[in-house]
């Protein structure tokens, strides 16, 4: 009788154990800038890296139990991934934008490949589950993307249902201390004053590279129902064993 009950006990611990994993996801969340797709994330573990120093500070007021680390993500991914359950990365998108043809600018820049070398990694070396994240390019992408969201193209390696969030008027061009008022309001997402990515003078940039944060929890759902299932499995295999 005694060994049935420390069976049964043990059980339980066992399935506590992994229901107690399952609640608190360990997210990297790479490039993580103002943080519009982790807004409305619940139950995880957040550790972002930023690699400016002024972004990452409105990050960490955002979100002040995160981990936030200003760095190199690209760097960051080699050697930490498999610290995390879940990576999210969204790669600088401004050498693969359409806006590199559609506009006036004389500057050369090659494409930053640093986008497909993150996709071939996660896809080959990450036992988690992953999304790469980034915009619509002015080319025909190199790896095919999973699923296209609205302005997003999405490579991951679970599946994401179809979801959009339509851009508000003039989200392209804003830039006026009006219209960029309108993209924190639309973001959710407030701090005073402009910040400029990267020596940009519009300051709507750095809200234009965020995701919407419904578009993030969205991805984020579909993402941890397909943990939860693995998750139920196992309590499943504790049961019947």
């Amino acid at each position: 009788m005694q060994n049935n009950n420390s069976e049964s006990t043990n059980t339980q611990s066992c399935q506590t154990a992994v229901m107690v994993s399952a609640a608190k996801i360990r997210v990297l969340n790479l490039y993580a800038g103002l943080g519009g797709n982790r807004k409305l994330w619940k139950d995880c573990e957040v550790t972002a890296i930023e690699m400016e120093q002024d972004i990452a500070n409105v990050y960490k007021k955002q979100h002040p139990n995160d981990t936030v680390i200003v760095g190199d993500a690209h760097q960051y991914l080699l050697n930490h991934s498999h610290e995390f359950d879940f990576i999210w990365s969204s790669p600088p998108c401004q050498t693969h934008s359409r806006m590199m043809k559609a506009t006036r600018h004389k500057k050369k820049r090659f494409t930053d490949m640093s986008l497909y070398q993150e996709i071939i990694f996660l896809t080959h070396f990450f036992k988690g589950k992953w999304i790469v994240e980034n915009v619509k390019p002015f080319y025909e992408p190199l790896i095919k993307p999973n699923v296209v969201l609205g302005r997003h193209f999405v490579w991951s390696n679970f599946d994401i249902t179809d979801f959009e969030i339509p851009n508000i008027k003039g989200f392209i061009t804003a830039g006026t201390v009006a219209e960029t008022e309108k993209l924190k309001e639309w973001l959710g997402i407030q701090y005073d004053g402009n910040i400029y990515y990267k020596g940009n003078h519009c300051p709507g940039q750095v809200l234009r590279n965020c995701v919407h944060p419904e578009m993030g929890l969205h991805i984020f759902k579909c993402m941890r129902g397909i943990t939860e299932n693995v998750i139920e499995n196992q309590i499943s295999l504790f049961a019947v064993s």
